[in-house]
């Protein structure tokens, strides 16, 4: 018995001391496979943020694109739609810059029924984005954010220059266009 209780001592020890190093071990495994988890993340946000990138350049040259050819003949009249492909009315006029001969906004009608109570829009050029089937255009907004917009009634358009200046400066001061300048 002399004998059997330094053995199972050692034993318990070696065991014990074993059972330690190996939670140890454990425990830096899995704070490794954690890093790893995170570089993972890292990389997919990074990869889903150039891909977004990219997204946005294409959209981007197709929109200029589209805006630098077409005859005003084909956008009036072309729907306007949010994202998620809620109607937001229809392109009824485009407004020039007289210096540069820039589109410098498309006016949209939106609201009231069969062209009756529609209120116009005069949403920055920049703002509307083509789709690549070329049947509508995109604007970035919701229809609450937009009835909130900066507009007027079809029979009260801006008609002079302080007018005019007067409505982009509230444009300009309307945050939800989400223009790249």
């Amino acid at each position: 018995m002399k004998k059997l209780i330094p053995i199972l001592a050692v034993s318990f020890l070696t065991a014990t001391f074993a059972g330690t190093a190996w939670a140890a071990d454990v425990q830096e495994k899995e704070q490794e496979l954690l890093e790893k988890q995170q570089e993972v993340k890292e990389k997919q946000m990074e990869l889903k943020h150039e891909r977004q990138e990219e997204s946005a350049e294409h959209v981007h040259a197709t929109n200029e694109s589209m805006q630098q050819v077409s005859r005003a003949s084909k956008i009036i009249g072309t729907s306007v739609k949010n994202p998620k492909g809620d109607n937001l009315g229809k392109i009824k006029d485009l407004v020039l810059d007289p210096e540069s001969g820039q589109v410098v906004y498309g006016v949209v009608t939106f609201g009231g029924l069969m062209g009756v109570g529609d209120k116009l829009f005069a949403i920055p050029w920049k703002a509307l984005v083509w789709t690549r089937d070329k049947k509508y255009y995109v604007l970035d907004l919701d229809k609450d954010t937009l009835k909130k917009a900066p507009g007027f009634d079809k029979k009260h358009w801006p008609d002079s220059s302080n007018k005019w200046q007067r409505l982009r400066e509230e444009i300009d001061q309307f945050p939800s266009y989400h223009i790249n300048p």
